[in-house]
């Protein structure tokens, strides 16, 4: 499925970023008063290059939806700076219509080779399997002949959503390939289950974390639930993973984890001593690429 793509991350880092970019509650509406994360007066078209400025990676999610076109990789690369890093959500037809089985083949095939365009901007892209994908035997037989067909060259995690998948004969067939388990703040699976995962890396030189949230919410544009003692957890375990990954850990918070993911992400970062661009810097600092 092609050459191998280049890596230049730094061994050990806790690469921390959003799931997705383009969110109009992200804008700051009036010229006065608080800011928000976007400038007054942001474009849709304009987003992704401010979001870069702030942070080094995002989790795509509009790729869960349907495979990008070839154009819109290359102006994704050519609109963020040296060093950023996108991951990607397999497409659904992928993961939920064809549920793994072989017919999905094709599909796998034409996603990998429009997304390696990004080469060293790819990040990890993220099997996200369906609630309803349960570890029947013929969900465990399609699973056993998918994860071949996954290219060597890219890195993937992969989401269960049903509990019955976190066994230790799953754990080993996922570290034959290589493949990390997605290790996510979600209601299907409690906190600390994750964390004893977290103890068992499938992937040897990656981690994929992802903070979800009840979708009870219908703004994005403050805190609305600040977890500060789960993140303060979380952020242990970041530096233990990272220590364990020379690729790093790849970390996405959802809008509806607290209400903001720019916020939510910022402040892990604080945690993590790593630099923060606010929205003060994003409103004066001219384009640097």
């Amino acid at each position: 499925m092609g050459g191998m793509v280049a890596r230049s991350e730094k061994p050990g880092s806790v690469h921390v970023g959003c799931q997705g970019w383009n969110y109009d509650d992200w804008v700051t509406r009036a010229a006065s008063g608080s800011r928000v994360f976007y400038p007054r007066g942001t474009r849709a078209a304009d987003m992704l290059e401010i979001y870069a400025r702030a942070f080094a990676s995002v989790e795509v999610d509009s790729t869960f939806y349907a495979a990008p076109t070839v154009s819109t990789v290359e102006a994704w690369g050519k609109r963020t700076p040296h060093g950023f890093t996108f991951s990607l959500k397999m497409p659904q037809v992928i993961t939920h219509q064809h549920a793994l089985r072989a017919a999905c083949e094709e599909a796998l095939s034409e996603f990998c080779e429009r997304v390696r365009r990004l080469g060293a901007k790819l990040g990890v892209t993220l099997v996200q399997l369906p609630p309803q994908f349960e570890m029947t035997p013929e969900n465990v037989r399609a699973l056993r002949e998918f994860l071949p067909m996954l290219p060597r060259d890219m890195r993937f995690s992969i989401e269960f959503r049903d509990r019955g998948w976190f066994d230790e004969e799953v754990l080993g067939l996922l570290a034959r390939y290589n493949v990390a388990l997605a290790l996510v703040e979600g209601q299907w699976v409690e906190r600390e289950r994750v964390w004893r995962l977290a103890e068992k890396l499938t992937a040897p030189d990656f981690a994929y974390v992802r903070w979800m949230g009840e979708r009870d919410l219908t703004r994005f544009d403050i805190l609305q639930r600040p977890r500060d003692e789960n993140l303060d957890a979380w952020s242990d375990l970041l530096v233990g993973l990272a220590r364990k990954c020379a690729a790093g850990v790849y970390a996405y918070f959802s809008n509806f984890y607290e209400g903001h993911a720019p916020a939510s992400a910022n402040r892990l970062k604080r945690l993590l001593s790593q630099t923060t661009v606010d929205s003060v810097e994003l409103e004066d600092q001219p384009s640097l690429f």
